[in-house]
């Protein structure tokens, strides 16, 4: 049997664990593959990285587990760059599945880099309504959210003491995977004038680039390879950095196999061997 023919009989189960390695290893123990920092997730970095110590910066987390694998590192990263830099996230969500993950990311984040609640960032949790929420905010913080997550009043928490509406705040920060963006555009930007730093789903990236183009927005983080950028930027290995790793590998061991596949079969014609007996299972089957 030729090398050819014997690549073309490779049980496919051989295949999936080649697959299963190659998503699974990079998770365990990750091989930091190289990764270009665009410009769009570069003005994001530089944006809030130019904020001064002390600054005030609203977060929203508007997503829900279904898309918790793009955004969850995302906000990680951006809650560690924010502590790291001594700014004052209050952070909030407006999906009710959003609560338990956004709370979980400030907790990762401020393990990390030793933020306190209430002294260096305030959970507001969740609020019912997109507009409605946005221009109260605009109007009237206190009006929305006269207590926290915890049920502590706003004025006795020191991150939102004196904090009243966007004109408080040194920038609003989205991240979302839903027309939740569009809206914090119009109202929070496009009314108030709030500066805006988004994040978003990568098959929704596309959509942010004219903002971007038009400065509405000041910096674009998209999908799972935004958030890995932002990672490097903060010299950190996060749950994005070890998903691009396994993706690249996965698509690195498909690529080879395909080609591998095609080499074998056209040098196995090419011999003139006869391929109708493949066995059950084989790359060509």
């Amino acid at each position: 049997m030729t090398w050819a023919r014997k690549v073309l009989s490779i049980d496919r189960r051989i295949i999936f664990l080649l697959v299963a390695a190659g998503v699974a290893l990079p998770l365990l123990r990750p091989v930091n593959l190289p990764i270009t920092v665009t410009p769009r997730v570069q003005a994001a970095f530089d944006a809030i990285d130019a904020l001064p110590a002390g600054s005030k910066v609203l977060l929203s987390m508007d997503y829900e587990p279904d898309i918790m694998a793009e955004l969850f590192p995302m906000s990680v990263a951006v809650l560690r760059h924010c502590f790291r830099k001594h700014l004052q996230v209050i952070a909030m969500t407006l999906y009710p599945a959003g609560t338990g993950l956004g709370e979980r990311a400030l907790r990762t984040a401020a393990k990390a880099e030793g933020a306190v609640l209430n002294k260096d960032y305030a959970w507001l949790g969740y609020k019912s309504g997109f507009q409605v929420v946005m221009i109260g905010i605009g109007e009237n913080l206190r009006g929305m959210y006269p207590v926290d997550f915890y049920g502590t009043p706003l004025d006795s928490i020191p991150v939102t003491r004196g904090v009243n509406a966007y004109r408080q705040m040194a920038m609003v920060i989205n991240l979302s995977g839903s027309s939740a963006t569009d809206y914090w555009i119009q109202f929070a930007q496009g009314r108030f004038h709030a500066p805006l730093v988004v994040g978003c789903t990568a098959v929704m990236a596309t959509d942010y680039y004219p903002y971007l183009s038009s400065k509405q927005i000041l910096g674009l983080v998209g999908g799972m390879k935004g958030a890995a950028e932002y990672e490097r930027l903060i010299d950190t290995v996060g749950d994005a950095r070890r998903g691009m790793d396994a993706q690249s590998l996965v698509h690195l061991i498909v690529a080879l196999l395909v080609i591998l596949g095609n080499v074998a079969l056209f040098v196995a014609r090419r011999a003139g061997e006869d391929l109708g007996g493949r066995p059950a299972g084989s790359m060509t089957r």
